[in-house]
């Protein structure tokens, strides 16, 4: 389904976002504290081109000779271009990847011949090793690790210091072996810098990367991990995906960008690391040792408090010639995570259909925190419906568990239209009797509004009509222009407004 070119590397992105007026280079001097972040909210917030500033200025005032890359994926078109499709084949992403999830046996010759794309983008997603990369034309380690080295920003006045954004953080199980891509686990993680070569390690305990840090604590050794700092599009997106758990996320973006990923072997942990990398930083995460980490300003638009994660000894530093840094900021929305969550909703739709049939089309406001609100349209049968895909969306899909509110309107709707929701809210629904809520359910800590830290209440209103038993009222009939004059008038403006035609 790939209709844009392979993007093996972040520069080969960067190129087609420069040949096609998508990029902007910056020659001023732009400090990495605070106002690197204003001029990427700002752009952020018009829709705006890439930014590579080319004179980031370090908080000692020098100049680091290292570019700064941001707002890569601040346009949704972006996303869909790091995937390697336009806009209108995100649909057809989305049911490739619930077939991944749940694939149906084939029937007949016909339908093995139909799944041969599925096929060969499996079979793309075989790692290929090699000896050398340009990763590796520059390798520091010992003495010559430093972390301030890399101009890794300090985003907003309240942050408690230099945090990295945009990581790969890859790990595997305590127990499997390094060339065993398959257990591997890449997810973005941030990254709070504490000194030369200590970082510490945000990765919340359901996260498949604390999950392996667990599995080497429990036997007494510190795992090993690579944080990758520019990676190619396909390998950033696919870290952040809600992929099937049995699906390694370094393989699926050889599926995505329709080649076999190549990775070279770390220098000083025993991990297998993408070879064109722009950045790998390697070391071990301590079973024990835990750092305050924090505050820094979030997705909730809120600064969060300071917490113990662990502690990562950085052991090498290896990059490419003349490296790219790769950076993003995290607030209130809009910002590239919720950008990215947009695009993600719609792949997600098929999958989630594929569990709740009636479900027809579903919106993640962005301004909610992307996952705080869902609004929901769905085919209404019978009574108590509405109130079954709620629970349904709370209880049978993980990534609904911290959805507070869930609207829930007839498919006559548009989801994703405020007009729509808020009439459906006005004439479709009485708050005594259509308003559901559930009390002590798992919240995400960060949300301040919780009277306690990761345990909330829920709601899910029913904005439907109602149907049989759920009312005794006669209910009123939609008004509807006829087929036959709204395509008089359309005629009639055309010749005498033409500037109003569609």
């Amino acid at each position: 389904m790939r209709d844009l070119p392979s993007y093996p590397t972040l520069r080969s992105f960067l190129d087609w976002c420069g040949d096609t007026d998508r990029l902007r280079a910056i020659a001023d001097p732009v400090s990495i504290r605070h106002q690197m972040t204003a001029v990427h909210r700002a752009v952020l917030e018009r829709g705006g081109p890439v930014l590579r500033f080319d004179t980031p200025v370090l908080p000692d005032g020098s100049v680091s000779e290292m570019p700064v890359v941001v707002n890569l994926f601040g346009t949704s078109e972006r996303v869909a271009a790091g995937l390697g499709i336009t806009l209108d084949k995100l649909d057809a992403l989305g049911a490739f990847l619930a077939a991944l999830r749940t694939p149906a046996p084939p029937d007949g010759l016909r339908d093995v011949l139909s799944r041969w794309p599925m096929l060969k983008a499996a079979l793309a997603t075989r790692p290929k090793f090699t000896d050398s990369a340009p990763l590796h034309e520059t390798v520091l380690q010992g003495t010559d690790v430093d972390l301030s080295r890399i101009p890794v920003q300090t985003h907003w006045p309240g942050d408690a210091g230099p945090l990295i954004t945009w990581p790969v953080v890859i790990t595997r199980p305590y127990g499997s072996d390094a060339a065993n891509i398959g257990a591997y686990n890449a997810g973005v993680y941030r990254a709070q810098v504490l000194s030369r070569e200590t970082l510490i390690m945000r990765w919340l305990p359901h996260r498949g990367g604390a999950a392996h840090h667990r599995s080497w604590a429990r036997n007494g050794e510190a795992t090993p991990v690579a944080i990758v700092l520019g990676a190619d599009p396909a390998t950033l997106l696919s870290s952040a995906l809600p992929l099937p758990e049995t699906v390694s996320e370094l393989t699926f973006a050889g599926a995505l960008n329709g080649a076999r990923p190549r990775l070279v072997a770390a220098r000083t942990v025993p991990l297998m690391v993408p070879a064109q990398a722009e950045i790998v930083l390697e070391g071990w995460v301590s079973p024990s040792e835990t750092a305050p980490e924090g505050p820094f300003g979030d997705h909730t638009g809120y600064y969060n408090p300071a917490e113990p994660f662990p502690v990562m000894h950085v052991t090498a530093i290896t990059h490419r010639k003349s490296p790219i840094y790769l950076s993003t900021f995290t607030g209130r929305p809009p910002d590239e995570p919720a950008i990215i969550g947009e695009v993600f909703n719609r792949l997600a739709l098929p999958t989630i259909r594929a569990q709740i049939p009636e479900i027809r089309d579903l919106w993640l406001p962005p301004a909610a925190c992307s996952y705080r609100m869902a609004v929901v349209s769905i085919d209404k049968r019978y009574p108590g419906q509405a109130r079954r895909v709620m629970m349904a969306l709370w209880g049978m899909l993980p990534q609904f568990s911290y959805t507070k509110i869930i609207v829930v309107v007839d498919d006559d709707l548009d989801p994703a239209n405020w007009d729509d929701i808020a009439w459906a809210l006005a004439t479709r629904m009485d708050p005594a009797r259509d308003v559901m809520m559930i009390e002590n359910t798992p919240m995400d800590y960060l949300d301040f509004a919780s009277p306690q830290a990761g345990l909330a209440g829920k709601m899910g209103i029913d904005a439907t009509v109602k149907i049989e038993s759920e009312t005794s009222r006669q209910w009123g009939e939609v008004m509807q222009t006829a087929p036959e004059d709204a395509a008089f008038a359309a005629d009639l403006l055309s010749r005498l407004m033409p500037e109003t035609a569609p």
